[in-house]
């Protein structure tokens, strides 16, 4: 049974809290406005929402932002920081209220308002699984066309003087989308209004504390954009990373055993070669087809791999950069350009097997004063646009490692400690295996791992190689004696 979302978020401080002692919070805030962004795609949606707040209390540093329990749920990332600052405050997630239907968030401020006091609070998430192609079928030369589905109004515990909310499709081909009535109490001039992608509702005035299950009931409205999509849409449903660190070798092998899945629509007939080889050569490819792909892979790496079910596959080109000291915030990368063995339609799945080795002082250090090594271990690599349903990354340490610890950027669903035995291993290695859930461009951060490794440790593996070779010696001995 999978984990509830509140479980599967990034970047929060998790807590189960009592809702009664909150009940105070709406009174302590005001805001007097609130605008929200919504920029469409194709798996992932982002969403920026700016909170210009004024406290009515003294000493007021805790401020509650409110989403609906379907947007809730279909948020893998939430991050709030104060406008023009780039260093996140720290939130903390509630369950859901049961009578309201609304989860929130609690933002502790860097700094308490007293009264009166002002400050703009920017608000981004990142929404998946929230579109869906529309027709649910498309011809190889038919266009790709989205539906997106979600709330008119932003929730919120406090009294909101104004608000808007606009909506951008990736281009102005927007083929429609919903005008919600009766909304007469809150606004006298139009309520939506269209320039070039931008989709805008609102503004809405005096707005009352809207996190609660009346408010949703007689006021909040359903909204639905269908708009076309020029590139595709990807989404991984399942990704399987595996890195193993050796001391021996000096290296750390990455290997992706990768799950794809076209979420565009899908195929209406059958495929047609020469219409594929027409768009190939026009380069006018629809996007609802995929040909290959594009990804950026670490600086430094070798012996690049890329296998399916029916073996290597040779139409890949690898363009490698060299490495980067730890220390540099350098932006190289190495690229591949992925072909699979037949172009990917709508609604097709293809898995593969994707690996590289790269040299383990490009990603390991050593801590003299502890005796302990560390490592960084990227969560994924990351497909643009794209959302992975289900990740697990599991870290294979060096024979004998002990004291391991991990330190994922942000929180795991599972954390697993197991064996790993292969080649010439006496006693096998540690392994953590970690679990992730709906995975985004925004989950890209390092996995610390630490661990010692004793001297027997270090001489286990010379030992586990040389007695073979002593015994075969000896007994040639012997038999030659």
């Amino acid at each position: 049974m999978p984990l509830p979302t509140w479980l599967r978020l990034p970047a929060l401080a998790f807590a189960t809290i009592s809702w009664s002692l909150f009940s105070a919070a709406s009174n302590s805030f005001e805001n007097t406005a609130i605008v929200r962004t919504a920029d469409l795609g194709g798996s992932l949606v982002h969403v920026t929402t700016t909170y210009a707040i004024r406290a009515l209390d003294n000493n007021a540093k805790q401020y509650t932002v409110s989403l609906g329990e379907k947007e809730a749920e279909s948020t893998s990332w939430f991050e709030a920081k104060l406008k023009g600052q780039t260093e996140p405050l720290d939130v903390t997630r509630r369950l859901l209220d049961p009578h309201d239907g609304t989860y929130s968030y609690v933002v502790d401020l860097p700094k308490p308002l007293n009264v009166n006091g002002t400050v703009n609070l920017v608000v981004e998430t990142i929404l998946t699984h929230t579109t869906y192609p529309w027709p649910e079928k498309a011809a190889m030369e038919d266009d790709q066309s989205l539906k997106y589905e979600g709330e008119l109004f932003v929730l919120s515990p406090y009294k909101t003087v104004t608000q808007r909310i606009k909506i951008r499709a990736p281009a102005p081909r927007i083929i429609s989308y919903t005008t919600p009535e009766g909304l007469d109490v809150f606004t006298t001039d139009s309520v939506t209004t269209k320039s070039g992608a931008t989709i805008t509702y609102g503004p809405f005035s005096n707005i009352p504390p809207s996190a609660s299950a009346a408010f949703i009931k007689q006021h909040q409205k359903h909204i639905v954009v269908h708009y076309y999509l020029d590139y595709p849409v990807v989404e991984i449903t399942s990704l399987k990373r595996t890195a193993e660190i050796s001391h021996w070798g000096a290296n750390l092998n990455i290997q992706n055993d990768i799950a794809l899945h076209n979420a565009g629509p899908k195929l209406k007939g059958h495929f047609a070669r020469i219409e594929y080889q027409s768009q190939a050569f026009f380069n006018r490819m629809k996007p609802q087809i995929i040909p290959s792909l594009t990804l950026h892979l670490p600086p430094g790496i070798h012996s690049a791999y890329y296998y399916d079910l029916n073996g290597n596959v040779s139409t890949s080109r690898v363009r490698v950069a060299p490495s980067v000291p730890k220390a540099a915030q350098g932006n190289q990368y190495s690229t591949i350009e992925l072909r699979p063995r037949y172009p990917l339609m709508g609604g097709w799945n293809y898995s593969f097997t994707l690996g590289w080795d790269s040299p383990l002082a490009d990603s390991a250090g050593y801590d003299a004063s502890t005796g302990s090594y560390v490592v960084g271990i990227p969560v994924q690599t990351v497909f643009p646009a794209a959302v992975v349903d289900e990740a697990e990354v599991k870290i294979i340490f060096p024979e004998g490692a002990i004291d391991v610890e991990v330190f994922p950027p942000f929180a795991s669903i599972t954390e697993q400690r197991s064996t790993h035995i292969t080649y010439l291993d006496t006693i096998g290695r540690p392994a953590v295996t970690l679990t992730f859930q709906d995975l985004t461009d925004k989950h890209n951060g390092l996995i610390y791992v630490t661990y010692k490794v004793p001297l027997w440790a270090h001489l286990q593996k010379a030992k586990s190689v040389s007695s073979p070779l002593a015994l075969c010696s000896s007994s040639l001995f012997w038999h030659g004696e």
